[in-house]
């Protein structure tokens, strides 16, 4: 590799070089292999220095007597060193490649090790999995070398420098900023140091140190195919398949069973070599584009997948083997059967358990240049892509990435890295991956035109527009098409998502997507004395981008957001829906029938059931559909349900026997037209639009507003609702008195300044069993096109229980509304709270048609509602930075609405569909209330 001389050139010209990095050996695959290993994960002597200059150049004999301790792997703002600082597009410093700003925090990491003796005879070789972001290593008093790439792994030879049977001291010098930190502009947080593992290798004289698995499956004939290459010639044996053979040699392979997600079927075997053994883990499959289809095995996928950044509150992209386990296996229990690994190649162990667990990954390079733009207008500098100076290191970065990993068979498609536009340097990281490794197709978004990819791929088109590709197979060169980013999960939401795999089912090319992302990225920390996830700016940040940080499926914790329920939902592998008075299920798995499953049925009515028991259901193959006969059952109550519900019959590696795979629920009764009948006697309270002393309820008024979520903030939508006034409305009473019998109450709402309103009707009669409240709005003047919501708002004396009939158990909007099952439900008012990490809009449940709030009961009469209940006003959420600072009070608040805007995937996606919007018109609701 080209890099600084060690000569007379200051040692520190390295971190604005354009290389790679020197002195470092060339890439090879990730081994399981006989090699002596000394971990140096743990305490190493820290010292943090606030610039390059100001970082002593001691490191060939550094007294560390004075110095902190620090954990490796780990990083420093961590640790107390610094602070995080998060942006998504630009750049924290400016755009003058290759230099960084002279204030470029430099950590030196300095460990005492005694190298085995048994060392001896080996090639001695120190191994770094990951250092952000630029870093020369030192050891015994000579500098060795430096490298770049920070999620890539980086190996110097230390033979000449270290004595088996003695001690080696290893000093490390990273540097937070550098000129590789411009092609590494990844939507994340920036964090500093040594970050991933660090081991001492003994890779002994003809042992193989590069191996490469070339293991396929032909659908036509069930065969399979084998060949291992190796550096260095040996025999490889399959015990199982009572296989040998030597390397090199292309054999065919009978009786094998081929990997896939559903299936991952793995092979144990070993490589021996005279110099030591290899073990390997085999799984046979091809993966073709046929036709405009990307198959593996020669069946169809759909990709119901996830963006994966490497996250954890506590320990940032430090991750440990059971953080990896954990993410996968909340992907298997929840029918996720894909990941792509943004933006960077993730630790390599979490690799090996998508190839045992059954994963499909789309393996991308440490590579993303978003900050430049993605097209150069002068005076603005050309993205680095398009940078000649650039080219070796991206095509570097290309040849680490495929080397490491290109042994593991989870990974399908390789991906050039994200949103750098357009430029040579990526054809030159296209032909590279090509030529490493035909067998698998490459990836890149920006490629708009498909000139050089293998696969269209988009981010964040809407439904209609990924059906207009899905139906011309004319554009793209018909390749397939896939949405490496959409639904995007941030804060309430993705809504919407039913759309698209209606969608993907129509278009054969259309095959799926990744939901951008898995994890909200919050960041552990104390804010006035409270526990909360930090965001950009919580650290004090000059350039940052918020709580655009907090856009996935899970919560820092792992704790699935409602988000995620929704998604399981819609992916699950098995579609069940009513086929009139039957049953109708269709297998949507890809490779496996129906026969690992237990079918079963529960009958409800009025959300008390009234009948369980087993169903009969003849295994369905893949693509295939059966319709069944239910149990007989009563349907003439009203309210009667059946839920059908597929679980796992015996336990596998990633969920329990009783597992829910699947489910669907179907109404068996006629829902009948209610008749609003009321009579009685007018309900005469306080003055006001009250007209109701029911069970404490008090300041009942029309309600408009919501906390703006991330898809209303970012996209203007909730500006353009403060432009309408409709965050600041005002209540005036135009006429009280009674009425034709009721106590009727008009009022007018409206905003200041502008001339438009609603004008309420309510109307308030006492009956027998309660009050019952028969409400009409009807907007007056130039009104808006959209409210964010429609109902009553209203205040009762603190509430602990509430117990609703309606859907559930967790919070459901229009467009959100798929994982929601008509119940009976009963939860805390803390517990119909969604905590996100900012606070927003939360906690309706659509649907509702009665509720129970300790002593007053809520319901409805000529149409569903949806409840919320809470211990704090909007305004409080909508003020509020982070769900800790939220303090209950005396008062709950319950709004009732007749309807609310759809929640959608504005805030990076498409608009909301005008079906989900909540347009402006007469509307009314009838409650009763009872105490």
């Amino acid at each position: 590799m080209n890099g600084v001389g060690l000569g007379s050139t200051p040692v520190t010209d390295y971190v604005e070089d354009f290389a790679s990095g020197l002195n470092v050996l060339a890439p090879r695959a990730w081994l399981d292999d006989d090699s002596g290993r000394v971990a140096l994960s743990g305490d190493w002597s820290f010292r943090l220095s606030p610039t390059v200059a100001d970082a002593p150049d001691d490191l060939k004999d550094p007294d560390t007597s004075g110095w902190d301790t620090i954990a490796v792997p780990g990083h420093w703002q961590l640790n107390g060193y610094g602070a995080p600082a998060y942006t998504n597009v630009v750049y924290p410093f400016p755009l003058e490649p290759p230099y960084v700003p002279t204030d470029n925090p430099t950590g030196d990491y300095v460990r005492t090790v005694t190298v085995p003796a048994d060392f001896d005879g080996a090639r001695i070789v120190l191994r770094f999995e990951g250092v952000d972001s630029r870093f020369a290593v030192y050891v015994n008093g000579e500098r060795v070398g430096w490298s770049s790439g920070s999620r890539l792994a980086s190996e110097f030879d230390v033979t000449s420098l270290v004595a088996p049977g003695k001690e080696a001291r290893i000093a490390v010098r990273v540097h937070q900023w550098s000129t590789g930190s411009y092609v590494e502009d990844q939507d994340m947080w920036w964090l500093s140091g040594i970050f991933r593992e660090v081991n001492l290798l003994a890779l002994r004289p003809d042992a193989p140190t590069d191996v490469f698995v070339k293991a396929a499956w032909d659908h036509i004939d069930g065969a399979g195919t084998l060949l291992v290459e190796s550096d260095v010639p040996g025999t490889v044996t399959v015990p199982e398949l009572g296989l040998e053979l030597p390397t090199g040699e292309h054999t065919r392979v009978e009786g094998v069973q081929p990997w896939s997600a559903e299936a991952p079927r793995l092979y144990d075997a070993v490589l021996r070599t005279a110099g030591g053994d290899v073990r390997l883990r085999i799984g046979f499959r091809t993966v073709a584009i046929v036709d405009g289809i990307f198959t593996v095995n020669g069946n169809r996928v759909l990709f119901n997948g996830v963006n994966r950044h490497e996250f954890h509150p506590d320990r940032g992209r430090s991750l440990t083997e059971q953080d990896m386990l954990d993410d996968v296996l909340i992907m298997k229990r929840a029918g996720i059967n894909a990941v792509r690994t943004s933006h960077y190649p993730p630790h390599p162990h979490f690799l090996s358990l998508c190839d045992e667990y059954g994963l499909y990954v789309v393996d991308e390079c440490d590579l993303e240049t978003h900050g430049f733009g993605y097209e150069p207008q002068p005076p603005k500098l050309p993205n680095p892509v398009m940078d000649e100076r650039f080219r070796d290191d991206m095509v570097d970065r290309m040849r680490r990435t495929v080397q490491r990993d290109k042994n593991h068979p989870s990974i399908v498609i390789w991906s050039l890295g994200n949103e750098c536009g357009m430029g040579d340097n990526l054809k030159a990281m296209y032909d590279l991956a090509k030529e490493l490794d035909p067998s698998r197709p490459v990836h890149y978004e920006r490629d708009t035109q498909a000139e050089w990819v293998d696969i269209y791929s988009r981010m964040y088109t809407s439904p209609e527009g990924c059906a207009e590709i899905g139906a011309d197979t004319g554009l793209y060169r018909n390749l397939p098409f896939i949405l490496c980013e959409y639904g995007h999960a941030m804060g309430n939401g993705p809504g919407g998502l039913l759309d698209y795999r209606e969608v993907f089912e129509k278009y054969p090319r259309c095959q799926g997507g990744f939901i951008w992302e898995f994890i909200d990225h919050g960041l552990r920390t104390t804010i006035d004395g409270r526990e909360v996830y930090a965001y950009g700016g919580d650290f004090g940040e000059s350039i940052h981008d918020g709580n655009f940080v907090c856009d996935g499926l899970l919560f820092p914790d792992r704790t699935p957001s409602p988000g995620m329920h929704e998604y399981t939902k819609v992916i699950e592998p098995l579609r069940i829906v009513a086929d009139g008075n039957r049953v109708s299920i269709t297998n949507r798995y890809e490779v496996l029938d129906t026969s690992h499953l237990t079918f079963s049925y529960v009958v409800e009515t009025g959300g008390e059931q009234v009948d369980a028991g087993s169903l009969s259901v003849p295994v369905i193959a893949p693509g295939e559909t059966v319709t069944i006969d239910l149990p007989p059952v009563d349907a003439s109550k009203p309210e009667t349900w059946v839920n059908v519900t597929a679980t796992l019959t015996e336990a596998t590696p990633w969920a329990e026997a009783g597992h829910r795979i699947a489910w669907g629920q179907i109404r068996l009764d006629e829902p009948a037209v209610a008749e609003v009948m009321v009579s009685g006697s007018p309900a005469v309270g306080e003055a006001g639009v009250d007209g109701i002393t029911v069970a404490g309820v008090k300041n009942a008024r029309l309600d408009v507003w919501r906390a703006p979520i991330d898809n209303d903030a970012i996209p203007g939508v909730a500006a353009k609702w403060r432009e309408e006034g409709l965050h600041r409305v005002q209540h005036r009473i135009v006429s009280q008195g009674e009425r034709d019998g009721a106590w009727e109450v008009v009022t007018r709402t409206a905003p200041p300044q502008l001339q438009w309103g609603l004008r309420s009707t309510w109307r308030w009669t006492t009956v027998d069993d309660g009050v019952v409240l028969e409400l009409s709005v009807v907007p007056e003047g130039l009104f808006p096109e959209v409210l964010p919501r429609l109902g009553i708002t209203f205040e009762l004396p603190k509430v602990h229980q509430v117990e609703w009939f309606g859907t559930g158990p967790n919070e459901a909007y229009v467009d959100t509304r798929e994982a929601a099952a008509v119940g009976k439900y009963s939860a805390t008012v803390a517990e119909l709270q969604t905590p996100y990490v900012r606070p927003q809009e939360n906690g309706q449940r659509i649907d509702t048609r009665w509720a129970t709030l300790d002593g007053l009961r809520i319901e409805a009469v000529d149409q569903l509602f949806g409840l919320t209940v809470r211990d704090w006003t909007s305004a409080d959420l909508e003020n509020a930075t982070h769900t800790a600072v939220l303090t209950p009070g005396d008062t709950t608040h319950v709004t009732i609405d007749i309807a609310q805007t759809g929640v959608g995937t504005a805030a990076c996606g498409p608009a909301l569909p005008d079906r989900d919007k909540l347009k402006t018109a007469p509307a009314t609701l009838t409650l009763r209330f009872k105490a």
